[in-house]
């Protein structure tokens, strides 16, 4: 089974999300954040975390880029209910066994989502407000097509 966790290749996810995921926490898409949100609240930094931002299980933080990489079962178990108190303590789930189920579904999706890739694939996810709610698109990069020059400044340093 396989699950994606954070990866940063620079600092810029400190500076554009509120609360930014911690490299390696594992990932899911959080949209349902979004749920209820309209223009008006896409400003500043959570406009950052609406279009581009997965959602960290462990901080609840936003991260631009993840990695798909293997998972335990026993670790899926614990992040469903990690995220299923997530749902009680901040959006008001009646309970812990009541808010398990939604938990499952979203880690569920996510875990559909990276088991026809390959270890270390990157994943972005971009949101848009649609009439119908919000609209994401995933975009795949391959472990072979995500060489290391792609995300390095070059310079000398003697200029």
């Amino acid at each position: 089974m396989k699950l994606a966790r954070a990866i940063h290749f620079d600092e810029s996810d400190q500076r554009v999300y509120h609360s930014p995921a911690r490299t390696g926490e594992w990932c899911l898409s959080g949209g349902f954040e979004f749920s209820n949100w309209s223009e008006a609240d896409l400003v500043g930094k959570a406009r950052q975390a609406f279009a581009n931002g997965w959602l960290g299980l462990e901080t609840f933080g936003r991260v631009t880029f993840v990695a798909v990489t293997q998972v335990e079962q026993a670790e899926i178990d614990a992040l469903e209910t990690a995220l299923a108190q997530h749902f009680v303590d901040l959006y008001g789930a009646p309970s812990l066994e009541a808010a398990r189920g939604v938990a499952a579904e979203e880690i569920g999706q996510m875990v559909e989502l990276c088991e026809d890739h390959d270890p270390n694939t990157l994943l972005t996810v971009a949101r848009e407000l649609s009439e119908s709610g919000v609209r994401e698109a995933y975009r795949v990069i391959k472990p072979d097509a995500a060489g290391l020059d792609q995300f390095a400044i070059h310079g000398s340093l003697d200029d």
